[in-house]
């Protein structure tokens, strides 16, 4: 449809290759199932030929998710291209998306190729693509910084090969909204074949720019946004799926354009992200921040108070913020608990419920009141975390300003029970050195960070850490009222992916399309 505009979700593409967003394959699964509630059209679920860790998580994706094309990132090589296809074969509606720069600069320092090549070797991959899959897209990296008429050429080119979807992606974050709208102006009127395929966007955020650029593109014509949920990718990010899906929501007047995307999944969709790749919405973020819909200011509550839309251009239902909630405590029952879980996007298995909330009772009776926060930080710690080769289960911590710092930790390592002490320059210093010593870690300590992820005094705290080891970097999350036993669980969290890596290894993203 003319007036549709086609979402592609490339979180678990080029989102994972933000910095220590890594996910394992049980997490993208997750993710992927979330996606496909949230109504996006196309998934990009990895890069196959990148490591067999992103083929198996890409295979398992293609096979459970029925309702959104999967599609898989391969550069103009057959051997990426055979990977992609092996991996996505079983979807319901498979894409293969391959791509190569066309930037002179590209050209000259990275491909050692002319135009000629680069145009041959495009052509070349569509048509291979095209003998496994009708449903091709080619991505000209770098499209922004290309001579037009060169995008005009090779887009001309693979359209007539067999591309359904043609790309120009913004991929350094280079361009400004009006130059952007611009070009695809001029590719669309000079591209003679351009009718035949769809015209993307892929937009980065380098400059601020990503959501307006994507608007501007898709005014100009183009009728598929790649994004982001979140807006997390390489550097300082994609296109946010939130910002453009809201903008064309808010602002129908002005932009006649429609989504598929279920708008009231959108915030349960940011949580479950931030959750599972440990980057944390900035609270000013549009749409998903934390204060995107709170107000302090005097004459902004005298507002709202009046009419919301004195200050809310949007309805916080609409994406999914309920105006009412759910005030759980050691009372509730295990169907208020079940209902305010799906409410905040989880759809768990009957196993998992009865889990968590045994583990939410237990917390109950520490604190009055069990606010969402604390509901994730037990999801995080019980239901997304890999299997346990370490297990916490005794921490006691001497500390002062008269004491040496020491932790007494009895641990299960592989099901069986071990106990050990050890001395730091503080309480955590002190854990966290003994558990090293009884798991014999050689991991480096890379990232600390504590956040107080409820109010009042007894809130809970939550612990991050990165690891690194051999390469290996994981992330590992803690939460408890106890900070230091918080920063414990969070250690041992992090222990235990780096094991978990070890064993199904992941080798450096390949260069993919940023």
């Amino acid at each position: 449809m003319k007036d549709h505009v086609t979402i592609f979700d490339t979180t678990l593409r080029d989102g994972e290759q933000s910095p220590g967003a890594s996910m394992n394959a049980a997490e993208k699964l997750r993710l992927a199932r979330q996606l496909e509630k949230l109504g996006v059209d196309v998934m990009e679920a990895g890069f196959p030929a990148s490591s067999p860790g992103d083929f198996e998580s890409v295979q398992a994706i293609a096979r459970k998710i029925r309702n959104v094309q999967v599609t898989a990132l391969a550069r103009t090589s057959k051997g990426d291209i055979d990977r992609a296809w092996e991996a996505i074969r079983e979807a319901a509606n498979p894409r293969i998306h391959t791509f190569i720069a066309t930037s002179d600069i590209h050209l000259k320092h990275k491909l050692n190729m002319d135009r000629d090549q680069v145009v041959r070797e495009a052509v070349e991959a569509v048509r291979y693509a095209k003998g496994f899959t009708d449903n091709v897209e080619f991505s000209t990296e770098d499209g922004t910084r290309s001579d037009r008429d060169y995008l005009c050429r090779i887009f001309e080119a693979v359209i007539e090969a067999g591309a359904t979807t043609v790309n120009l992606p913004d991929t350094v974050g280079y361009a400004v909204p009006e130059e952007y709208a611009q070009l695809i102006t001029y590719v669309r009127e000079h591209t003679p074949n351009i009718h035949k395929a769809v015209m993307s966007v892929h937009c980065h955020n380098d400059l601020g720019l990503a959501t307006a650029n994507t608007l501007a593109g898709i005014t100009a014509g183009a009728r598929q946004a790649e994004v982001t949920i979140n807006g997390i990718g390489e550097r300082a990010g994609n296109t946010s799926l939130e910002e453009v899906v809201m903008a064309l929501h808010t602002r129908r007047d002005l932009i006649k354009l429609t989504t598929s995307v279920t708008a009231n999944q959108i915030h349960p969709t940011s949580r479950l992200t931030s959750l599972i790749t440990g980057i944390v919405v900035q609270p000013n973020k549009a749409v998903v921040g934390a204060n995107a819909f709170a107000h302090e200011a005097g004459i902004h509550q005298d507002g709202v108070l009046k009419n919301p839309m004195t200050y809310e251009i949007m309805d916080p239902e609409t994406v999914g913020l309920s105006s009412n909630r759910l005030v759980l405590g050691k009372h509730s029952g295990r169907h208020a608990f079940r209902t305010k879980l799906s409410q905040m996007g989880y759809e768990l298995s009957k196993e998992e419920l009865n889990r968590l909330f045994q583990k939410f009772k237990e917390l109950a009776d520490k604190r009055k009141e069990i606010l969402e926060e604390d509901i994730e930080a037990l999801v995080a710690e019980e239901i997304l975390r890999v299997p346990d080769v370490y297990e916490l289960d005794y921490l006691n911590v001497v500390s002062g300003t008269v004491e040496v710092p020491t932790a007494t930790v009895k641990l299960k390592i592989r099901g069986k029970e071990a106990q050990s002490a050890g001395f730091g320059v503080g309480p955590i210093d002190a854990t966290f050195n003994t558990i090293a010593k009884m798991t014999g870690s050689n991991s480096k300590l890379m990232r600390f960070s504590v956040n107080a992820i409820t109010g009042g005094m007894d809130a809970q705290g939550e612990v991050t850490v990165r690891l690194q080891e051999n390469g290996l970097v994981a992330l590992g999350k803690g939460a408890d009222p106890d900070i230091i036993t918080a920063s414990a669980k969070a250690y041992i969290n992090g222990l235990n992916r780096l094991e978990y890596m070890k064993k199904n290894p992941r080798l450096s993203p390949s260069e993919g399309l940023r």
